[in-house]
C-alpha cells in the first residue's frame, strides 16, 4: 500500500496563533513636542524572520528602529524582546545590535580588528576571538581580504565586514538601518541574496528599515508598510503587492493604475463598478464588502494588463486609448497610454522575443483589457 505523502510543514509562526512573538510592540508612541514621529504601534515579530520596515521620509520607521535598540525611550506603551520588558534598559544591555547605514568602521584598523573590536572590548580570550573572527569572515567571503582596512574594500565588502562586526557578539536581534543604501543598484541586488542567505545561516532575527519597496520585497518574510507614524500593513511581501489594504498601500509598492467607480451590481460572487475615469465597466469576479452606489478604487498593477489592436470579447475591463509613450528597459518594455477618458494607464509587457516585429508602437490605438480577478478594490 502507498504511503501518503507528508503535507509540507509550515514554518511561518506568524500563521499560527498560538506562536509566542519574539519582538513585542505594544501601543508604542513617540513624541517629539507636539509631533508624534510614532503613533500607537503595536507589532510582533518573530524568532528568525527578517522583517522589513518600508516607508518613506518621515514615516517613523527609523524612529521605531531606535526605540528596539534603545536610542530612544517611547513616549508611552512597551517593547519587549524575548520576553523581557526594554523600559528603561540601556542599549548595551540589550540582546541587540545595530548596523548603521554609513557602516561606522575604524579606517585605521584591518578588516580582522574590525571584526574583533567589540569583542576584546568585552574581555574574551584571544583564541576564542580568533576562532570567532575566522568563523565570520568564512560566513561573509571575506577571508581573502582579513589584513586589509576599509578603504582597500568596495562598497559591498565594506557592508560585509559592518554586518559581521555587528552579528560577532551573537546577538539575539539584528537592527540594520538602510543596510544597502551606500551600495548602486547591481551590487545591491547581489548582496540582498547574501544577506538573506547569512540570515538564514545563523537563525538571527533582523529587522531592516528601508524605504527600498524592491529591496523590502527581495528580503523580507514580512514587511511592514509605515506612513505619518503608524502601520498602514503588515503582510508577506506577495500579499502586501497582490492585496493591498489601502490606497496608499497599492500606490506605495510597485507602479499601480487606480480608478474611481461607483458600485452598480453588488452580488456575493461578483461585483461591477461603473468608471468614468477608466471609461468602461469594471468586473470584479468575487464579492466585496461594498454597497450599492458605494464610491470606490479599483488598483491594478500594470503587468496584469494585456494590449491588443483589436478589440476583445466582452462588456467590462476593456478600456481604449492611444499609445503616448513606450520605454525599452531591456526585459521589458513599458507602455504610456491615454485612455479616451483623459486618464493614463500604465501598462508593462516582458520582451520574451527578440526583435518581436509585431510589437505595438507609438501613436497606435489599443485596447486594454484585464481579468475579473487582475485587481484588487479598496474602499479607503
Amino acid at each position: 500500500m502507498a504511503k501518503k505523502p507528508q503535507l509540507a510543514v509550515d514554518t511561518r509562526p506568524w500563521r499560527d496563533p498560538n506562536a509566542k512573538p519574539f519582538v513585542r510592540i505594544k501601543n508604542v508612541t513617540k513624541k517629539f513636542g507636539d509631533v508624534a514621529a510614532v503613533a500607537d504601534v503595536s507589532l510582533d515579530i518573530y524568532k528568525s524572520e527578517l522583517f522589513c520596515l518600508l516607508g518613506g521620509s518621515g514615516s517613523g520607521k527609523s524612529t521605531l528602529l531606535r526605540m528596539l535598540a534603545g536610542f530612544e525611550e517611547p513616549t508611552s506603551g512597551t517593547i519587549e524582546i524575548d520576553g523581557q520588558d526594554m523600559t528603561g534598559v540601556p542599549p548595551y544591555q540589550r540582546p541587540v545590535n545595530m548596523m548603521f547605514q554609513s557602516y561606522a568602521l575604524f579606517p585605521h584598523m584591518s578588516v580582522e580588528k574590525n571584526i574583533a573590536y567589540g569583542l576584546k572590548r568585552e574581555g574574551m580570550p584571544k583564541d576564542e576571538i580568533a576562532a570567532r573572527v575566522e568563523e565570520l569572515l568564512r560566513l561573509v567571503k571575506l577571508e581573502p581580504y582579513a589584513q586589509r582596512r576599509p578603504h582597500q574594500l568596495s562598497g559591498g565588502q565594506r557592508q560585509r565586514v559592518a554586518l559581521a562586526r555587528a552579528l560577532a557578539k551573537r546577538p539575539k536581534l539584528l537592527l540594520l538601518d538602510e543596510p544597502l543604501g551606500a551600495l548602486d543598484k547591481k551590487l545591491r541586488e547581489e548582496t540582498q541574496f547574501e544577506l538573506v542567505k547569512i540570515q538564514e545561516t545563523l537563525g538571527v532575527t533582523f529587522i531592516v528599515v528601508t524605504h527600498d519597496q524592491e529591496e523590502a520585497m527581495s528580503l523580507a518574510t514580512r514587511i511592514g508598510v509605515m506612513n505619518q507614524g503608524e502601520i498602514a500593513m503588515i503582510g508577506e511581501p506577495a500579499d502586501v503587492y497582490e492585496f493591498p489594504n489601502s490606497r496608499f498601500v497599492a500606490g506605495f509598492i510597485g507602479s499601480v493604475n487606480m480608478f474611481e467607480g461607483v458600485v452598480t451590481e453588488d452580488e456575493a460572487d461578483h461585483v461591477r463598478i461603473r468608471s468614468a475615469e477608466a471609461g468602461c465597466d469594471i468586473y470584479v469576479d468575487h464579492g466585496v464588502d461594498c454597497a450599492p452606489d458605494q464610491i470606490l478604487w479599483y488598483a491594478i498593477r500594470p503587468e496584469k494588463i494585456t494590449l491588443t489592436r483589436e478589440r476583445p470579447e466582452g462588456d467590462a475591463n476593456i478600456a481604449k486609448g492611444i499609445v503616448e509613450d513606450i520605454a525599452y528597459l531591456g526585459d521589458m518594455s513599458v507602455f504610456q497610454v491615454k485612455l479616451d477618458s483623459g486618464q493614463y494607464m500604465r501598462v508593462t509587457k516582458a520582451n520574451s522575443e527578440r526583435g518581436d516585429p509585431n510589437a505595438i508602437k507609438w501613436d497606435e490605438e489599443v485596447y486594454a483589457q484585464w481579468s475579473g480577478g487582475a485587481g484588487s478594490v479598496l474602499t479607503v
